[in-house]
């Protein structure tokens, strides 16, 4: 057990440190007037999701890379809670329009993004 929390915990911090230099990027590339840096770490994440799915999840043997990248890395990478407050941000300043667009986005994106990476995955074994 203390193995598989330490491989987690890994991950995790290392998904979370790519997340914050992700949206600061977008931050300073795009400015603050859209939640760019979200939305890109929840598609490029559901992407990486797909491939680590296909790699991993479909077959036997790979626990601990499993929980090193999906649980650990791509938990703290994808950012869903930091969405949903940018989404409501968004709505509560009025900006209904661009949170219609940043929640469909975010959503229909990732899965796509998912999808494809999935599609990919299989294709590449």
């Amino acid at each position: 057990m203390p193995v598989t929390l330490t491989v987690i915990a890994i991950g995790g911090a290392l998904g979370a440190v790519l997340r914050y230099l992700s949206v600061t990027a977008a931050l300073r590339l795009l400015g603050p007037g859209f939640p760019y840096g979200t939305l890109f770490v929840n598609v490029a994440g559901s992407l990486i999701m797909g491939f680590a799915a296909a790699a991993l999840l479909e077959r036997e043997g790979n626990d601990r890379m499993y929980l090193f990248l999906m649980t650990g890395v791509l938990g703290g990478f994808t950012t869903f809670s930091a969405f949903s407050l940018e989404a409501l941000y968004l709505i509560e300043r009025g900006r209904v329009a661009a949170s219609v667009v940043y929640i469909g986005g975010s959503v229909g994106l990732s899965i796509f993004a998912l999808m494809i990476g999935l599609w990919a995955g299989r294709a590449m074994s």
